[in-house]
């Protein structure tokens, strides 16, 4: 059989381990091991794995993922979550729709000082949905917003899926936080559109709140958006004007957090030890699947599935932003069934060299392209892991009610997609600006 040809088998023996129910990253080092091993030798497949891993294990580039997810995990269980939303509330709480609204804001703010996904969606929905139900909220208005929201934390830096992204194509991951900080804020505010528009057309679906006095407001301001502000200032305005590595502004992003909340008593004993242990638990995840990636990766490159891809898009008759939108058609379908981590980490050795050597697409735009459709994958059924959290917040609501509530939050995310192919200069602007 051909290289090519035993990539192809390798790609659909992966799919039909995800089905039975093996776990990604094992399916994937599964796969990559026993191709490479049918491809070369054992032997040679034995080395590589060693090889690879050890060298993955022990970059230095990796370090970054533990003192951001460390970051993340204390300013979840310090509380900053439900400051934020108390702010958004008493900011645009009275609109229609105003909770809702005030959900994508939180979601924002938080994404902001958090990176992770998950934490958002526990975070934000522990806070909103009784408010929401409170006020007599659709259930699926209310549930539906909090699970798309929370994708917001992926666009808007520090973003693990930025970091994964640089990590596997090498780009400088600055550049990719200042890449996603237009796009998060262009699909927050098409998200408001969305719940605006819902609200209007059916005012029972999103009652308007209470209005806030000013002074609520200014109160509510002080109680939790400087924190975000120091916070984000710390971290991530160091890294902007280059004073320290990534790795290091997760280390002072995650030290003054700690340094906020134990001066402001908001970080309990066992806040922080959750904190340290979430953030090893996740952290030993992301680099198992890192390996099983790599390894796959390597198995990929040796099958020349990428090359004989790339030859066969450079020879198809259609114009780039066609083919690019065919190639974010896949993604869409593979996020079905993929978890976000297991898509980004997958299917980067295959289309990157497309997209990027045989396209000639920016890089840097196209880690913002991917980022925001693994976005997308965390909400569409069956896998959407966003809709799992948030059932496991409100578990009377049935699955089926959250899911159906997705679809007009996917079409802003397919809106914010055809912006930025349209528009690349929405995510490209910064970077090149200031990087």
């Amino acid at each position: 059989m051909s290289p090519a040809l035993v990539g192809l088998i390798g790609i659909l023996c992966f799919f039909v381990l995800i089905i039975v129910g093996m776990p990604i990253s094992f399916a994937m080092a599964l796969i990559g091991f026993v191709g490479f091993s049918y491809l070369k030798s054992i032997g040679t497949a034995s080395t590589m794995i060693s090889m690879e891993v050890f060298n993955m294990f022990s970059s230095y580039s990796l370090s970054v993922i533990p003192m951001f997810m460390l970051m993340g995990y204390l300013a979840f269980y310090s509380g900053i979550g439900s400051r934020l939303y108390n702010f958004a509330y008493k900011a645009i709480g009275h609109l229609p729709g105003g909770l809702a609204i005030a959900t994508q804001m939180a979601c924002a703010l938080f994404g902001a000082v958090c990176g992770s996904i998950t934490a958002t969606a526990a975070t934000i929905g522990t806070i909103s949905l009784p408010e929401m139900q409170r006020y007599q909220y659709s259930n699926k208005l209310s549930t539906a917003c909090v699970a798309a929201g929370a994708a917001l934390g992926i666009l808007i830096p520090p973003s693990v899926f930025f970091i994964i992204y640089g990590i596997a194509t090498e780009q400088s991951i600055g550049r990719l936080f200042l890449a996603g900080i237009f796009p998060g804020i262009l699909l927050m505010l098409l998200y408001m559109l969305t719940v605006y528009i819902i609200a209007v057309r059916n005012p029972e679906a999103g009652p308007m709140g209470e209005r806030a006095t000013w002074s609520d407001r200014f109160r509510a301001l002080g109680g939790g958006l400087w924190e975000v502000c120091v916070i984000f200032i710390l971290s991530l305005g160091g890294l902007f004007l280059g004073w320290y590595t990534p790795t290091e502004a997760g280390a002072v992003g995650a030290a003054g957090v700690l340094l906020l909340t134990v001066l402001e008593g908001n970080l309990k004993w066992y806040g922080l030890k959750k904190a340290l242990s979430d953030t090893t638990k996740t952290t030993a995840m992301i680099m198992v699947m890192v390996a099983g990636a790599v390894i796959f990766g390597r198995f990929m490159s040796i099958s020349r599935i990428p090359f004989v891809l790339a030859t066969w898009v450079g020879e198809l008759p259609l114009p780039p932003i066609v083919i690019m939108m065919l190639i974010v058609a896949v993604y869409l379908i593979l996020g079905f069934f993929i978890d976000a981590m297991g898509l980004i980490l997958l299917t980067i050795p295959i289309f990157y060299p497309v997209v990027v050597t045989t396209l000639g697409y920016d890089p840097i735009w196209f880690g913002v392209i991917i980022v925001l459709v693994v976005g997308m994958a965390c909400i569409t059924p069956p896998v959407g892991m966003n809709v799992y959290i948030i059932k496991g917040v409100v578990p009377h609501i049935p699955l089926e009610v959250i899911f159906s509530g997705i679809w007009p939050f996917l079409l802003a995310l397919i809106v914010c997609f055809i912006l930025l192919l349209i528009f690349p200069g929405i995510a490209t602007y910064l970077p090149n600006t200031y990087l």
